[in-house]
């Protein structure tokens, strides 16, 4: 599975749902890449470890068949991309990484000797398709053989095979998970009519605001400054008659970490709001601006832009997305229970 992440923070609390299940992948492309500066950031400013140098030494060996290092770390860029572009993994995610590869590489090799066993075919089309395909990726003749030669000594046949191996693990996957994954359209709406608090929601009020904040312990200067200041915005905002016009007004007046999205606080539940806010929210129509309100030492003022009240999401709402994430959550239980039942048979080494 390609996990493609914005920030590496993200995979922090990603990782343990990615892991818990490993899945297998088509054939990408996944050139080795050279060792990491030192100094060499990942996404959010972490420092990354040295890639790992490709030996093709053994990592694990499944019923016999070494898995090598260059295997694993072609599962490493798979799960986290950004080491492409950062020469290297974030260390603090790196242990975690290699790990959830070593399982997913393990995973497919006791797949794809399933396959085998089982006589799974595939047919000369299809694999003269999956080739094709595969060939597209890369952006000319020259790169293409390159990676013939880095990564399968040249051999044309030896790139078959590893795709051939892949279409194997895909159609086993396919019969014993993905086809059994499928939820019917009752049994849909069953868990629907039985879960129904997952798919309720409480009031609330899509807002922009526009806040002036003094510092902490403010002298009374400093609170005459800011009324000041909170009476000019105040004034000003009344003047808007757009979400923009008002958003614009607080990029460039607002004290608050939104001033940045154009005070744009989305959709805010009731309870999660300031009762003054609430009061003030409760007397408006959408599009219009709220009093001045003094919150402590400081000020804000609002524009509604929808209330929305309590309620619960119909099924014609939810039903796609419920299909889907029924589906998925079969799919990694079913990976689950295949791991486990074919690691029950096979002598797995860890190296």
């Amino acid at each position: 599975m390609k996990i493609r992440l914005s920030v590496a923070a993200q995979l922090v609390l990603l990782l343990p749902a990615a892991f818990a299940q490993v899945v297998a992948h088509k054939p990408a492309l996944t050139p080795m890449m050279p060792a990491a500066s030192p100094t060499a950031l990942a996404p959010g400013g972490d420092e990354v470890a040295p890639s790992m140098t490709v030996t093709d030494k053994p990592v694990a060996r499944v019923n016999g068949q070494a898995l090598t290092d260059r295997d694993l770390l072609r599962e490493m860029f798979a799960i986290f991309p950004y080491a492409r572009q950062h020469n290297g993994f974030p260390k603090s995610l790196e242990p975690e990484i290699r790990k959830g590869a070593l399982e997913m590489i393990v995973f497919e090799e006791l797949v794809y000797q399933e396959a085998q066993r089982r006589h799974v075919n595939v047919s000369p089309e299809r694999m003269n398709r999956a080739e094709a395909d595969f060939v597209k990726q890369f952006s000319s003749r020259q790169e293409f053989e390159e990676y013939l030669k880095l990564e399968h000594g040249g051999s044309r046949e030896a790139m078959r095979k590893m795709i051939r191996r892949s279409l194997l693990i895909e159609a086993l996957l396919k019969t014993d998970v993905a086809a059994k994954a499928k939820p019917t359209p009752a049994e849909v709406r069953a868990y629907y009519d039985k879960n129904l608090a997952q798919f309720k929601y409480p009031e609330s009020f899509s807002i922009q605001t526009i806040s002036i904040i003094p510092p902490a312990n403010p002298s009374p200067d400093v609170r005459k400054e800011a009324r000041r200041r909170a009476d000019d915005a105040f004034r000003k905002a009344l003047a808007t008659k757009s979400f923009n016009e008002f958003g614009l007004l607080a990029e460039k007046l607002s004290d608050d970490d939104w001033h940045v999205k154009m005070g744009d606080r989305k959709s805010a539940d009731r309870a999660a709001l300031p009762p003054e806010v609430v009061k003030a929210a409760l007397a408006m129509k959408p599009g219009e601006v709220s009093p001045l309100i003094q919150l402590g030492e400081n000020y804000t003022m609002f524009r509604l832009n929808a209330h929305t009240q309590a309620g619960t999401r119909s099924f014609a709402e939810v039903k796609d997305k419920l299909r889907s994430d029924m589906e998925k959550l079969r799919n990694n239980e079913l990976r689950g229970t295949l791991n486990k039942k074919l690691r029950e048979k096979a002598k797995v080494e860890l190296l």
